[in-house]
C-alpha cells in the first residue's frame, strides 16, 4: 500500500469538502434572506398599497441565521470542552477505563496503545473498553492529543489477534494526531447550527397566518443547508476513514493489521444478515461517525459516515479481498507474557516496527 500517497489525496480531499461546508453555511444564510425576501415581495404583491422592506431587513435575517447557527456550534461544542466532558461522552457510549491489572486481554490493550504512541511520537491517550459490546468496533475522542481517548469494544478484544489489535488502535490514534476528532466535534456543532435553522423556521410556521409563510421560507432554506451539512460531514468523514487506514499501515507496517480487522468486522456485519438479524449499534447514530466501522446506521449513501468496508480493503490490500472467519482469541499469561512484566515496560512484539 503507498500509504503516503493515499493520506494525501485524503488530505486533499478534506480541504476540498471543508470549502464546500463553508460554501454550504453561506448559502445557507443568503438563502434565508432571499427566501424572506421573496415572501415579503410576493405579500406585498397581494396586498392593496406600497409595502416597502422594514429597516435593516437585510441585517436582521442575517444577522438571526448566523446567531442560530454559531449558537448550535457553540451548545454542542461547549459541552463537550468542559473538564471531563470527553470522559463523560465515551462513558455515554457505555465505555470505562482499561483495567490491565485484573485483564490480560486489557493489559494486551494497554500495551498495544503504549507501542503504537511510540511509534506516533503522541502523548499516550487514555486506554478505554466498551464492555458488553460484541461487534468489533472502536471510537477515539479529543481536542487534542493531551485529552484524548481511545476505546475498543469487548468484542475486538474477544476477535481480534495482537497484530490486528494494534492495526485498529494505530487507526483511532491516527485520528487523534491529524486532528480528526477535533474536526468532528466542530463540524457537528455546526451541523447541529443549521438544524437550528430549520427547526426555528417550523417554530414560526406553527404561529399560522403570516407566520407561516415566513416560517416555510425560513425551513425549506434551513432544510437544505442541514442536509447539505450532513452530506458534507458525512464526506469529510469517509476521507479521514481512508487517511487513518493509510496511517496504520504506516505506523504498524502491516496491512494484515487493519486489513484483518476490517475484513472481521465485516464478517460480523455479513453473518447478522445472514441469520435475518439487521447489524444494529447500542450506539447513537449522531455518533457513529467517531466509530471504527459504520455501526448499523444506513441513511443513503451520501450520508454514511464510512466508506464501504469492501472498498477499504481494497485500498489496503491493493486486489478485493473477502471477509475473514472468525475465530476468539485466547488471553493466557503464556500467550501474553506474565501480568508483573506486561506491565512494567510496554514490549514491541510481531511485525510492528516503531516508524
Amino acid at each position: 500500500m503507498r500509504f503516503f500517497e493515499h493520506q494525501d489525496t485524503a488530505r486533499g480531499e478534506t480541504r476540498r469538502l471543508l470549502f464546500f461546508f463553508a460554501l454550504a453555511v453561506a448559502a445557507t444564510v443568503l438563502g434565508v434572506h432571499a427566501a424572506l425576501a421573496a415572501a415579503w415581495v410576493a405579500l406585498a404583491w397581494l396586498l392593496p398599497g406600497r409595502l416597502p422592506f422594514p429597516a435593516a431587513f437585510f441585517a436582521v435575517n442575517v444577522g438571526v441565521t448566523l446567531l442560530l447557527v454559531l449558537g448550535g456550534w457553540w451548545i454542542e461544542t461547549s459541552n463537550l470542552r468542559m473538564p471531563g466532558g470527553i470522559e463523560r461522552l465515551a462513558r455515554r457510549m457505555g465505555a470505562r477505563e482499561a483495567r490491565p491489572g485484573t485483564s490480560y486481554a486489557e493489559q494486551r490493550l494497554c500495551n498495544v496503545v503504549d507501542e503504537v504512541c511510540i511509534a506516533a511520537h503522541m502523548p499516550r491517550p487514555q486506554a478505554m473498553v466498551a464492555p458488553r459490546a460484541e461487534a468489533i468496533n472502536a471510537f477515539a475522542m479529543g481536542w487534542s492529543e493531551d485529552d484524548a481517548i481511545v476505546a475498543v469494544t469487548e468484542g475486538a478484544l474477544d476477535w481480534l489477534t495482537r497484530e490486528e489489535l494494534q492495526g485498529m488502535v494505530a487507526h483511532e490514534c491516527s485520528h487523534i494526531h491529524e486532528g480528526d476528532t477535533h474536526l468532528h466535534m466542530q463540524l457537528a456543532g455546526m451541523v447541529l447550527g443549521l438544524e437550528l435553522v430549520h427547526h426555528f423556521g417550523q417554530t414560526v410556521r406553527e404561529r399560522g397566518g403570516l407566520g407561516w409563510v415566513f416560517g416555510m421560507a425560513i425551513t425549506v432554506m434551513g432544510l437544505f443547508g442541514w442536509l447539505a451539512g450532513r452530506a458534507l460531514q458525512a464526506a469529510v468523514s469517509r476521507q479521514r476513514e481512508y487517511l487513518a487506514d493509510a496511517r496504520a499501515v504506516q505506523w504498524t507496517r502491516s496491512r494484515d493489521g487493519i486489513g484483518g480487522v476490517l475484513r472481521k468486522a465485516w464478517a460480523q456485519q455479513r453473518a447478522a444478515r445472514e441469520q435475518g438479524a439487521p447489524h444494529r449499534s447500542p450506539w447513537h447514530p449522531a455518533l457513529h461517525h467517531m466509530l471504527l466501522v459504520d455501526g448499523g446506521a444506513r441513511g443513503g449513501a451520501w450520508l454514511d459516515a464510512h466508506p464501504p468496508i469492501a472498498e477499504r480493503v481494497r485500498r489496503i490490500h491493493g486486489r478485493a479481498m473477502g471477509p475473514l472467519p472468525l475465530h476468539p482469541v485466547a488471553h493466557t499469561p503464556q500467550r501474553e507474557g506474565a501480568r508483573v512484566s506486561e506491565a512494567t515496560a510496554p514490549a514491541v512484539e510481531g511485525p510492528f516496527t516503531p516508524a
